[in-house]
């Protein structure tokens, strides 16, 4: 299925349903997609991000690669959804990163690799806008990483039934490819990363594991739109304030 969450046109409150190809199915009835406003197709209670999964990307930036996953959060305040808009942070260098997210459908702690794939709901876009300036002295990424709109999720999540990796992962600025990667490229993979963080903390329905960012992040400035583009999941769409 194709899950996604918009605001009811009569109620102006968020609502679920799922895509059937141009059209919304929900329990208030059917509408066009393109007559609605999607919103962040779920709710985390934490997004847990993986940096420096792909050793390009760990190369581009002069860091090492990691012996075990690089793990921050991501608070639910930063989350925005399709076409909302990114309102950069006082700060001289902003990057996008294209990223994989993985949303967990059951609670959950203690997963062994073996049963990882057992706890995913599905798969949707997400950006990791990160402020570049203040990542060189926050030492835990909290401002670096964790301001508002710092994490745009979407457009839907597609559930792991219809679709499995390896990802083709995407951005594009103003029309420009940026990134241009592959989850075969992950140093850790998906089943690895969801024993190592449920080894520490419990996961809930709806929360979200950012699986780490391909080489050839860049600067975001004022007027860009950005693209995550992810085969099989669609295209999370933003414009930068």
């Amino acid at each position: 299925m194709r899950l996604v969450r918009f605001l009811d046109p009569a109620s102006g409150l968020p609502v679920k349903g799922r895509l059937e190809g141009s059209v919304i199915v929900s329990a208030s009835g059917s509408i066009p997609v393109e007559q609605v406003h999607l919103l962040s197709p779920c709710t985390p209670t934490k997004i847990v991000c993986v940096g420096r999964n792909y050793a390009a990307h760990a190369a581009e930036l002069g860091n090492e690669v990691p012996e075990r996953p690089l793990l921050f959060f991501k608070p639910p305040s930063a989350v925005i959804g399709p076409n909302d808009e990114i309102v950069l942070p006082k700060s001289s260098l902003v990057h996008h990163e294209a990223e994989l997210a993985v949303v967990i459908g059951v609670r959950c702690r203690n997963v062994s690799v073996h049963d990882a794939m057992s706890v995913i709901l599905g798969y949707t876009c997400m950006n990791d806008v990160s402020d570049r300036e203040a990542q060189k002295w926050d030492k835990n990424w909290v401002r670096a990483k964790g301001f508002d709109t710092s994490a745009p999720l979407g457009p839907m999540i597609v559930t792991k039934d219809e679709i499995e990796g390896p990802f083709h992962v995407m951005s594009r600025v103003n029309g420009e490819v940026r990134q241009d990667g592959s989850t075969r490229d992950f140093i850790f993979p998906i089943p690895a990363l969801i024993e190592e963080i449920t080894r520490y903390m419990t996961l809930e329905p709806g929360d979200v594991i950012a699986t780490g960012t391909p080489a050839g992040v860049g600067p975001l400035v004022s007027g860009d739109i950005v693209e995550i583009e992810i085969d099989g999941i669609g295209i999370l769409r933003n414009t930068v304030a």
